[in-house]
């Protein structure tokens, strides 16, 4: 079974860094593109960003205003998104998730939204107060 878990969420405040991480268990010996999902109250969930397999690949959406940075260690299996200078608008809860189509360890192609994303952690709630 593939099993995703992200940590690292709390109640910061605005202006505050947070770095989440996400472990992920092997469900097979292939790699795998990587993605930060957001979820605010009350609206869709949004790309955040994504990462290569490779690690050196990544891709940020043009609509997130914080800064992000998402970087991973292939060794211990984790994704991390460092979020730096945090807004209220980054109140919601972080989701980290593996994509479908498998690649080539080297790859350095970051997946896109349209890409399909059948694997999903239990998420990691940020709160952020002004």
């Amino acid at each position: 079974q593939v099993q995703l878990a992200e940590s690292g969420g709390g109640s910061v405040q605005v202006g505050d860094s947070l770095r989440l991480s996400c472990t992920v268990s092997r469900g097979d010996e292939y790699s795998y593109g990587m993605a930060w999902f957001r979820q605010a109250p009350g609206k869709e969930r949004e790309v955040v960003g994504s990462i290569s397999p490779s690690g050196r690949g990544t891709h940020y959406a043009d609509s997130v205003k914080e800064r992000f940075t998402i970087s991973s260690d292939n060794a211990k299996n984790t994704v991390y998104l460092q979020i730096n200078s945090l807004e209220p608008e980054g109140t919601g809860v972080s989701y980290c998730a593996r994509e479908w189509t498998t690649r080539s360890p080297s790859s350095d192609y970051a997946p896109g939204t349209r890409d399909p994303y059948p694997y999903w952690g239990q998420g990691t709630e940020v709160t952020v107060s002004s």
